[in-house]
């Protein structure tokens, strides 16, 4: 079977037995070639689901409803199959299933093939721990490697999730994802390399995805750039760089998670999955001499109240979180580059002698006199997750900044 089958496939095995068990599940095919198939495996076959139109996922999602429901009236107990046989017109595949990437990964590598218990899922979420909504699910943050992205992906991770880090700074990606997984004693975090802007680069990160771990319960899209200068001065391709990163590159990371989430939902039509755009309190009201920055989270609204109404029928909810000035991270504090050293250079804030005073000087500009933080983010990320009611929705995380009416 290719690489490009396991994403077709691969989010409607995993989006049945989340079906069937009320809590996420990670997929992963086996390494070498369907050979000895565990006599407790289910078995399916969809080549009939490759038709001259190409893949048809209903009734793909069918013959597999059809091949678990097999299995299940076979079994006493509650309990769901650890790995299933798949055939195609390529050829035959096995695909393991478990809690957590590592034990899904032991299993194909052993043939564990013994029966996965389903536990109790009645207890929901409460407030008094609202981080518990993306435990043992998996995530996806672009731009992860650093900044607003990793402290998210800190977030997440210790909360329990799985992360992929999606990053063109592949090298920091790959050391946050080693520091994590060392923190949390488990696969808590997988790099993985994406350009935003360029399709095939979105498409080949949603294929790693499904081959990785079968599918996908919550994408943060979080890259994001920055060019400040006047509409009189800025140069035509500085203004399509930005608007290529924040706007565009939103529109293909919803595509094509959206496929994906959607095969997922073939098979687990009431598991809820979520897009979350960061954007920024830059799309909620314009920005001096930021136009294009501005010009392009005010566009990523627009589209996260359009993705919403369309992907809704698939469960997928769409959300945007405006963030306000990340005032500790390198953006503004790098002290070289940071734009506390431009503003202070360039005289931009009235009578400021020091780095200290330009930071006053915006810190001043908040109700609540500090700059936003990851944990603040984090919050809003939760709270965007737990709460079913919601979607199409720019969620302001500004300090009383920007006040929305």
């Amino acid at each position: 079977m290719s690489f490009t089958d396991h994403i077709l496939i691969a989010p409607l095995i995993r989006g049945l037995w989340i079906n069937a068990a009320g809590e996420s599940r990670i997929v992963v095919p086996a390494t070498d070639a369907a050979g000895s198939i565990p006599a407790q495996a289910v078995s399916a076959d969809l080549s009939a689901a490759w038709t001259g139109d190409g893949f048809d996922e209903v009734l793909a999602a069918k013959v597999l409803k059809d091949a678990y429901a097999v299995w299940e009236a076979a079994q006493k107990g509650r309990a769901q199959p650890s790995c299933i046989r798949v055939k195609v017109l390529s050829g035959e595949a096995v695909y393991w299933i478990d809690r957590e990437l590592r034990s899904a990964r032991r299993r194909s590598e052993t043939a564990d093939a013994s029966p996965l218990e389903i536990g109790d899922t009645d207890t929901a979420p409460s407030a008094a721990n609202r981080s518990s909504v993306v435990k043992n699910k998996v995530v996806l943050v672009t731009g992860g490697a650093q900044g607003f992205g990793e402290e998210i992906v800190r977030g997440l991770a210790v909360s329990g999730a799985l992360v992929f880090i999606a990053d063109l700074n592949q090298a920091g990606a790959e050391k946050l994802a080693e520091t994590l997984n060392t923190a949390e004693k488990r696969i808590a975090a997988v790099a993985v390399p994406v350009n935003v802007s360029d399709e095939a680069s979105v498409e080949a990160l949603f294929k790693t995805i499904a081959d990785t771990a079968g599918g996908l319960d919550l994408c943060v899209s979080n890259a994001g750039v920055l060019k400040a200068a006047s509409v009189l001065e800025q140069d035509v391709g500085a203004f399509r760089f930005v608007t290529d990163i924040n706007y565009t590159g939103f529109f293909l990371m919803a595509k094509h998670c959206g496929r994906l989430l959607r095969r997922q939902n073939r098979t687990a039509p009431g598991w809820k999955t979520d897009i979350i755009q960061i954007n920024s309190k830059s799309g909620l009201e314009g920005s001096n001499k930021n136009g294009a920055y501005a010009g392009g989270k005010f566009g990523a609204i627009g589209l996260v109240e359009s993705f919403a109404l369309e992907l809704v029928e698939y469960g997928i909810k769409v959300n945007a979180i405006c963030p306000g000035n990340f005032l500790d991270g390198p953006l503004w504090s790098d002290p070289e580059k940071g734009l506390f050293v431009q503003y202070l250079n360039t005289g931009k804030v009235p009578g400021a002698k020091t780095v200290a005073d330009v930071r006053a000087f915006y810190e001043a500009k908040v109700p609540m006199k500090r700059g936003c933080t990851g944990a603040d983010v984090m919050r809003a990320i939760y709270y965007a997750v737990e709460q079913e009611y919601e979607t199409g929705q720019a969620i302001p995380v500004t300090g009383g900044q920007v006040m929305l009416h």
